[in-house]
């Protein structure tokens, strides 16, 4: 395992340093190992690894390629991780939302266009007053992605989305038992989406603050 790390940190030095860019091909394995001073299995582990992780692309018949390195790219791994969590770290996932999602909601309140903010508004309308607890958690997750991608920061939209996957059997849990959640859900959304409208970061962050905090409030007293 010791060897597999150094063939790790060896190549992705040289992608830090710019010896090899997003796009790039490795070389042949038998001169990069060479080069390196490393065995061709610890290098066929390494490149293993970090394709796993997204850094490197290979692709059969072709060669070992750097990917785009984007961060949404980058951040998958993340996702596959967070499948993993145990029941008891969603109030953990929670917290992490609650932080993060409201900065996410009052930097769109100042880059959304009107545009995007129709869109927002055909999502809501399209869902009706009635939704299932299925389409409102659904709704829910396409809402809160508009919006933090609306934000324009690639890195904290791919945390968020990766995020939000814990929570949801917590969400739709709570709509399936608790009374008004649905229709408080939907308020909640109307109100983040008039902040939204009037430019109100303020009033947009308190709103997502409220709207996370809910479901992380029921959840505590359930558990």
């Amino acid at each position: 395992m010791a060897v597999t790390d150094e063939a790790i940190e060896k190549i992705k030095g040289m992608i830090v340093s710019g010896a090899l860019r997003p796009g790039d091909r490795l070389p042949k394995e038998s001169e990069l190992a060479a080069d390196l001073g490393l065995s061709r299995n610890s290098l066929r582990e390494a490149v293993r690894a970090l394709s796993l992780i997204r850094i490197l692309d290979v692709r059969q018949g072709d060669g070992t390629y750097v990917t785009s390195l984007d961060p949404q790219l980058l951040l998958e791994a993340l996702s596959f991780v967070v499948d993993f969590h145990r029941d008891d770290t969603v109030l953990e996932f929670l917290a992490v939302r609650r932080i993060l999602e409201p900065a996410a909601t009052a930097m769109a309140a100042l880059r959304i266009s009107e545009q995007q903010l129709d869109a927002l508004d055909a999502q809501l309308d399209k869902l009706g007053a009635e939704p299932s607890v299925e389409e409102l958690v659904a709704g829910d997750l396409e809402f809160h992605r508009g919006i933090v991608q609306s934000a324009g920061n690639s890195v904290l939209c791919s945390l968020l989305d990766g995020l939000s996957g814990p929570t949801t059997r917590a969400r739709i849990w709570r709509g399936l038992t608790q009374e008004d959640a649905v229709t408080g859900t939907l308020r909640e959304h109307r109100a983040i989406l008039a902040a939204l409208r009037d430019r109100d970061a303020e009033a947009a962050r308190s709103w997502a603050t409220v709207h996370i905090a809910s479901v992380e409030q029921w959840l505590r007293s359930t558990l």
